[in-house]
């Protein structure tokens, strides 16, 4: 049995109509795929290597001296950047960690310029990485300085007490293993802990007074662990000038001649799957643009991962319930 005409027609038209739609849905896929993928070329970083730029490196949260950072300086070392920009955004972290960057950015800055830009805070371990830059630029409210190392122990010696219980336990020596929280700590655990203080807490001032061009005056001025707005660290000598991105590019331009109009490349170390849930949560909030709660899960993910350093630490901390 044989279709009319029109009906014949009708089914080859739907036919042909399906068949433009569907080569219309296909190539709009490949344009955005496209789109995005070279959204993620241009802003992830891949593209940085090729082509000169200006190299922009974020520092941010706890500073505890990761792989993945230090891969990511030793990467933009070898490449075609020109200078590079730190931003800073941080209260510190682990004392070793801190030295391991500025460590890493000096070899950095020795193959190329690097400027600091500081945002809300570069706090104590922070502030070592800022000391790794050429130049440090700053907000005038941005918060700078906290010179200092502290260690931290709890003591639950107490508690025990009370409740009968006792730590028996047999040593080579009296300060094997001390402090360790469920004894009193002896004056000489407090002296040898105290020490090891002193000496980290020595080599910070040096890096300061080094890197600062301090004198023993000015440095007694800057030296007793406060922080300093951005406005105040200027005359201090702890930074150099009032600014940020735009302000620090214009310095590199000029002070050390690179090229005009070089597009800003961000270099991301890779991500950890180790993050916390609220860390998760932030990076989740920030992703869909709700830049209040990410920025306050992101603190409370500071808190809680602060409270889980261990060793000497050089960092800034906000008071409980702050």
């Amino acid at each position: 049995m044989s279709l009319p005409a029109s009906a014949a027609d009708y089914i080859v038209d739907r036919r042909r109509l399906r068949r433009q739609v569907t080569l219309w849905r296909v190539v709009a896929f490949v344009v955005v795929a496209l789109a995005i993928l070279g959204a993620f070329y241009r802003f992830s970083g891949l593209a940085a290597p090729n082509q000169p730029h200006i190299a922009r490196l974020a520092i941010q949260g706890l500073i505890t001296g990761d792989d993945a950072t230090l891969k990511t300086i030793r990467e933009i070392a070898d490449s075609k950047a020109a200078a590079v920009v730190l931003t800073i955004e941080s209260p510190g972290g682990t004392t070793t960690g801190a030295e391991l960057l500025f460590d890493e950015l000096r070899r950095l800055a020795a193959k190329k310029p690097v400027v600091a830009v500081v945002g809300t805070m570069a706090a104590s371990g922070a502030y070592i990485a800022a000391l790794g830059a050429d130049r440090i630029f700053v907000k005038g409210n941005s918060l700078v300085g906290s010179i200092g190392v502290l260690i931290e122990f709890p003591n639950f010696s107490g508690l025990m007490d009370k409740i009968g219980v006792k730590l028996e336990a047999v040593k080579s020596s009296p300060l094997k293993a001390t402090p360790n929280g469920m004894e009193p700590t002896s004056d000489a655990t407090r002296a040898a802990m105290a020490a090891l203080v002193a000496d980290s807490f020595d080599w910070f001032k040096s890096l300061v007074k080094d890197r600062r061009h301090l004198n023993d005056d000015e440095l007694a001025q800057v030296d007793d662990g406060r922080v300093f707005t951005g406005r105040q660290g200027v005359p201090l000598k702890l930074v150099d000038a009032i600014g940020g991105e735009r302000e620090a590019i214009a310095w590199l331009e000029t002070e050390k001649g690179v090229a005009k109009d070089l597009p800003v490349r961000d270099w991301r170390p890779e991500k950890s799957f180790g993050l916390g849930l609220l860390g998760s949560a932030a990076s989740i909030a920030e992703g869909f643009g709700l830049t209040g709660p990410a920025a306050l899960l992101q603190r409370a993910e500071l808190a809680r991962e602060s409270q889980l350093l261990d060793g000497l630490v050089s960092i800034w901390q906000l008071p409980a319930g702050n």
